[in-house]
């Protein structure tokens, strides 16, 4: 066993802070999670790490991320002239950029090929370095759709049930379905068309739900939010009210969500701010305030940072996660807030909150410590000085400022 004792441990729920704590850790589950002292005496441990000055909290989470998106990607087919085999290990070094920021578990929501359930089991072998991964393979679009390109097209009831089933059958952990279309495939319906019916959508919710997995919409069109309110999906990805005409939000649509209790994930990311001075405030703005006014009205947000795309020549990092977090807290969230919608709220939402996102006896030991305070200042988060991937030690910095004894 393993005790880890901190200036402070957050357990990753609004107002839940240990001062002087400990958390012990067992094998790959967290044991006992109290003040100094209530692990037992040192001597009944392997190991002792003390991290004087830090904070110990859950592994960060990231709901939207692309693990096969990278500067490879033809701007024009949206397809990458990587093999298979080339493309995977991209992916593993992703993979390892992402827990080096932190990340713990991510929600990876669309690859070609099934390669995110090979990263995902290689990973949990201890064969390649990253967080646990929730895999949702290839996301259902109309045959040329938004994102067609990674395999999931399917136009009639019949074709949808089909892909939905051929990707559950090959492992996938959730489901994706492109309900509005986008703005990163030369060709498809732009983000303010629906692509698919409530009926259509409501059809992959099912055959999800018979096998106890939730579903992530793609929805940037009114018509799309509303569409899969209805059907029962598990998350909302983006959700920005998008129109012809820019980002227009709805306040009785975002009621709508809200009182269904859908998780959104905005998708917030870091390069918010080269987007805004590449783009024009005004759409960006807007779209911020949009996120903003989502929160005021109850909608349960989660973070996600869509990384692996790139939009107006700027590329949205795998290793940037804290910096999605940074603008909602500049967007005016409270730093508790901010850590629970990146911790416990989005374990909640991909359907992993009875195993992770807390720092709770009997859950998985995801664990991170970094240098001072993030409930005072956000970026500590960037301060790793260990993370913890199930009980093993994924990386380590900053080795001098820890010490360890029995």
């Amino acid at each position: 066993m393993r005790i880890l004792r901190a200036a402070q441990v957050l357990t990753g729920r609004p107002g839940e802070v240990i001062p002087h704590g400990e958390v012990a850790v067992d094998g790959a589950a967290i044991a006992f999670v109290g003040p100094r002292g209530g692990a037992g005496e040192p001597g009944d441990a392997d190991e002792v790490v003390d991290l004087p000055g830090c904070t110990l909290l859950p592994g960060l989470i990231d709901a939207h991320v692309h693990l096969g998106f990278d500067d490879k990607v033809d701007p024009v087919t949206r397809q990458s002239p990587e093999s298979d085999r080339h493309l995977l290990l991209r992916m593993a070094e992703n993979a390892r950029k992402l827990v080096s920021a932190g990340v713990t578990t991510a929600r990876d929501l669309g690859a070609r090929g099934f390669l995110d359930l090979a990263l995902r089991d290689a990973i949990e072998e201890g064969l390649a370095v990253g967080p646990h991964l929730i895999a949702a393979t290839r996301p259902i679009t109309p045959t040329g759709g938004h994102c067609w390109y990674m395999g999931g097209e399917a136009d009639d009831l019949t074709a949808i049930r089909r892909v939905a089933r051929e990707n559950l059958r090959a492992g996938a952990d959730c489901l994706k379905i492109m309900a509005s279309g986008g703005q990163m495939t030369p060709g498809a319906a732009p983000s303010w068309v629906q692509q698919y019916s409530t009926e259509q959508i409501r059809a992959v919710v099912e055959e999800a739900g018979a096998r106890g997995k939730g579903v992530a919409a793609h929805a940037h069109a009114h018509a799309a939010i509303r569409s899969a309110v209805e059907a029962g999906v598990a998350t909302i990805e983006h959700c920005s009210f998008f129109t012809p005409s820019g980002h227009r939000y709805d306040p009785e649509l975002a009621d709508l969500v809200a009182e269904s209790g859908t998780y959104v994930c905005p998708t917030l990311h870091g390069v918010y701010w080269r987007l805004r001075a590449t783009l024009g405030p005004e759409m960006l703005d807007d779209w911020l305030n949009g996120i903003v006014a989502m929160r005021d009205a109850g909608v349960r947000l989660i973070a996600g940072t869509d990384s692996g795309f790139a939009a107006a020549g700027v590329d949205n990092r795998t290793d940037g996660y804290v910096a999605g977090l940074e603008v909602f807290a500049g967007a005016g969230f409270g730093n508790a807030e901010v850590i629970e919608l990146a911790t416990a709220r989005a374990a909640d939402a991909c359907g992993a909150g009875a195993v992770t996102g807390t720092v709770e006896t009997g859950k998985r030991a995801d664990l991170i410590a970094v240098r001072g305070d993030p409930l005072r200042r956000i970026a500590d988060l960037r301060e790793l000085v260990l993370v913890l991937v199930a009980g093993r030690a994924v990386t380590q910095t900053g080795v001098d400022t820890v010490t360890s004894s029995v």
